[in-house]
Parts: C-alpha cells; structure tokens; sequence
C-alpha cells in the first residue's frame, strides 16, 4: 500500500494495489473509491485531507492477533 499526498491540492491517495480501475464511486464530496473490474478496492481519494484527517502525518501499526 502506498499513500501519497499532494500538498498543493492538499489530497490523500491511498494506493491499496495496482490493479486497472474499472469505475470511480463517490462516497461523499470529498471522498472517492477506484474499483477493479470484480468491485474490489483499489484506490481511496480524500480531497481536503488537511481538513478531515491528520496528514500528512501517517501512522501505522501492525496488530498480532495471535497474543490475545
């Protein structure tokens, strides 16, 4: 998964995989989804990511559910 943010429209993209994307969907104003030909998520678009989210700051944290 890549993320990439574009200061200068101040928009997230969440890269999920590299698939050809058969059809955009919005899911609010400033919320996109790219599917593949089979609806699977390949891309997340946030427009005025600064305003609705903490980028570009990113986080990541891998859970090991095999300790609970």
């Amino acid at each position: 998964m890549t993320v990439k943010y574009f200061k200068d429209t101040d928009t997230a993209l969440f890269e999920f995989s590299e698939r050809p994307v058969e059809e955009t969907r919005e899911i609010t104003e400033n919320v996109y989804v790219d599917l593949d030909k089979d609806g699977n998520l390949v891309n997340l678009t946030i427009e005025h990511a600064g305003r609705y989210t903490s980028l570009p700051r990113v986080s990541v944290q891998e859970i090991d559910t095999s300790a609970v």
